[in-house]
Parts: C-alpha cells; structure tokens; sequence
C-alpha cells in the first residue's frame, strides 16, 4: 500500500516525511483495504523524565476520497514534580488549522509556520539516526 497524500492541507509537509511513513507502510504485510485511519507512533525506548532522551511524537492521518491527509503530528514530554507525566508540547492540528504548545498557547501566522518548519526538520533529521521505534496502527 501506498500512501497518496493531498497537499492542499493548511500546513506544508516535507516530502522526505511522506517517504519516511510511505517507507513505514511498505513493512506491514497486511493491511485491509478499508482502512479510514493511520496512527505512526515514534518512540525512543530509553526517553525518560529522569534521563531526558527524544521526544515521543504521533502522527495520525484520515482518508479522505482516497487521499491521505494529516489529522495530526503531537511531539510529548515529561512535565510534572513529583510525578512526571506525558503531556502534550507541540500539538499541529491540520483539521483546524491549529498549533498549540506547551509553553506559548496557540500559535498563529510566521510564528506558526516557523515552529513546525523547524520541528518537523528536527524530526526528519532524529528518524535519519535511527532513535526511534516505530508502531503503526490502523483504524
């Protein structure tokens, strides 16, 4: 299976992501043809609140009349004392058109644009060293 995205989402996404989760996909012997939902989890299994480590990050896409769209990209981190728990830091909505993190609320315009231009780098270039496990479910 072959992943055929549209582009005329709100955020741009770099093709070199499409060919990392294309890549994922081409992996699974399996899949069922009606398959409305794709979730790719990126996991460090050495990232902990006490060592620190990268980020875990998810991705969802829909299905929309045969192309694929992003739902979703959620990079989490600890937060919390005296009990850490996962939160979200960067959440890209692509449904709404909207970015939160953690520290700044809800992004909007160039600052929007700017942090997942960035994020989205940062993430190409940690998948390139290989840190990550990855898990993909279907819905």
């Amino acid at each position: 299976m072959k992943l055929t995205f549209n582009h005329g989402q709100r955020f741009a996404v770099p093709e070199k992501l499409i060919a990392i989760l294309n890549s994922e996909i081409s992996k699974i012997d399996k899949i069922e043809p009606d398959v409305s939902a794709i979730t790719f989890n990126f996991r460090d299994e050495n990232y902990s609140s006490s060592h620190g480590g990268f980020h875990p990050v998810e991705i969802r896409l829909v299905n929309s009349d045969n192309l694929w769209q992003f739902e979703y990209i959620t990079d989490f981190s600890y937060h919390g004392e005296p009990y850490p728990e996962l939160v979200k830091e960067i959440d890209v909505c692509f449904l709404s058109g909207q970015i939160g993190t953690i520290y700044s609320g809800c992004l909007q315009g160039e600052a929007a644009t700017e942090l997942i231009s960035l994020f989205l780098s940062n993430f190409i270039n940690y998948i390139e060293m290989n840190v990550f496990t990855v898990s993909v479910t279907f819905d």
